[in-house]
This record gives structure tokens, sequence and C-alpha cells, in this order.
């Protein structure tokens, strides 16, 4: 049995989740913090997308490296995370530079949780 289903998330939950973040990350995160792709000679942001791990959806921005002798050309830096808590409640991690997750906001509902990642700062891409 997946780690998911063993705490209790169903299938259509958590496709309903994914549709809904997807449809945040089209709607909102993408336009307002990646409208257009900037190359640099840096590491720049080419995409924002989402993933589950487990039962926590993972809000990620992908980045391009534009040193010549980087390793890996491309790879992703997650910012903030969706703990499902039970039906309908999430808490709210935010991913910090050293790689610990630390929660932020508690209990809130799908809707809620969304709203509080576009209006929160700390919660935002780099």
């Amino acid at each position: 049995m997946k780690s998911w289903q063993s705490k209790g998330i169903s299938e259509a939950e958590k496709v309903a989740v994914t549709a809904a973040c997807q449809r945040f990350i089209d709607e909102v995160l993408k336009p307002r913090f990646l409208p257009v792709i900037q190359p640099t000679q840096f590491n720049y942001p080419i995409d924002i997308h989402g993933k589950w791990r487990g039962t926590r959806y993972r809000f990620i921005q992908r980045y391009r490296s534009g040193f010549p002798e980087a390793i890996n050309k491309e790879f992703d830096r997650p910012f903030a995370a969706l703990d499902w808590v039970a039906r309908d409640r999430f808490d709210i991690q935010w991913h910090r530079h050293t790689g610990v997750w630390h929660c932020l906001y508690r209990d809130l509902s799908l809707i809620e949780a969304l709203n509080t990642i576009e209006t929160d700062p700390i919660l935002h891409p780099l």
C-alpha cells in the first residue's frame, strides 16, 4: 500500500488537489512570478510546477544554469508545500534555503491555503 493511501488521502481527493494546484500555478504563480523566461549567465528560473511526495504537494521552481561548466544544466528548488492533514485540511510548509521545511500555517482549507501562498511573500518563489 502506498504511504499516501495509508494516511487516508483518497485518490479522488489527490486528483482534485492536483487539478486545483495546477490551475493556481497556471493562473497565479506563472503570470506573476515567471511571465517570461530571461536567460542570464547565472541560474535563472524557467518553470514553476507541482509534484506529490507522499502526502505533501510541493510547489517547485525549475532553474537552468547559465554557467557553461555546470554539470547539471537544470535543477529544481521547492519553495512551498501543502501537507495533507485531513479531508480539505492542509498545513503550509515553507522551504528554507538550508533545505529544511518549516510549518508556517496549520489546518487550512485548500482555498485558504492557496490564497495564503498567493498573499504571503515568504511563500513566493524567488
